[in-house]
């Protein structure tokens, strides 16, 4: 439907607000000079806030999404900044009184302007590793964007298996929705985890390793090709994106 059929089938009652809103949402889109075109209906129409990837892109490109982004939203998520740009990306945002949650070992950025209020949703994210702890960042800061309350655990992967029994119990415990796991090398620990709960795992495959199998490879294939029913997968590193999923499954199951 073009926006003028939304609008006349509302005036004559063929349709509900809430579902004119819904409609709209799809034509919000907010162009920024000759370089972004920002979808700002996204969050009411998938639940999943606005993502600047801001790995090729310049300092000042992001600046000028930041602005517009915020004019019309209480969030925005900044994945993957370059390193020379981050503490630059960080001052400007506190220059505009703006409040930053960041994570251990990455440079995304979640920056708000009120408190984001809990939906109920509840995520376990847990690392095999230390070196997976920057892409279990980005996971857990995509759930906070969307809501979700999420409780980490890390480096209990499987070389020293006992070491997940205690996070296990205190997930069950906290009654996550869902689980992310974050696993490079083998990435056996997603298949264990699975194996163990009985609500969905996400498995997050990690560009650490060497050899035959290296930038995460050997783990991803590992990850497919589980055996574990009740585990899904995600791209190498996608923290972003292993968050996006376990929190709109995490929402719709506090909404029901």
């Amino acid at each position: 439907m073009e926006v003028t059929d939304v609008l006349e089938s509302l005036k004559i009652g063929k349709i509900t607000v809430s579902e004119a809103k819904k409609l709209l949402s799809l034509y919000s889109i907010e162009k920024i000079e000759d370089f972004a075109q920002i979808d700002m209906g996204r969050k009411h129409r998938k639940g999943i806030p606005e993502v600047i990837f801001a790995e090729r892109k310049t300092s000042d490109e992001i600046k000028k999404i930041i602005v517009r982004v915020m004019e019309k939203s209480n969030s925005v998520l900044i994945s993957r900044i370059q390193k020379k740009d981050y503490s630059g990306i960080v001052k400007f945002a506190k220059a505009k009184r703006l409040k930053i949650k960041d994570g251990k070992n990455t440079t995304t950025l979640l920056i708000y302007k009120n408190t984001l209020k809990s939906t109920g949703g509840k995520v376990g994210i847990v690392t095999a590793g230390t070196s997976d702890i920057g892409v279990a960042e980005e996971a857990r800061l995509t759930c906070e964007a969307m809501h979700c309350d999420a409780i980490t655990a890390h480096d209990v992967g499987i070389a020293g298996m006992h070491r997940i029994f205690p996070i296990i119990k205190k997930f069950i415990e906290f009654d996550v929705d869902v689980i992310i796991v974050a696993a490079g090398m083998e990435g056996a620990l997603a298949s264990v985890v699975s194996s163990l709960v009985n609500v969905p795992v996400i498995g997050l495959p990690t560009s650490v390793g060497y050899g035959y199998g290296e930038k995460g490879v050997a783990a991803l294939a590992s990850m497919l090709q589980s055996c574990s029913l009740g585990l899904s997968v995600v791209n190498i590193d996608n923290g972003i994106g292993a968050g996006a999923v376990a929190s709109n499954i995490a929402n719709r199951a506090r909404r029901r």
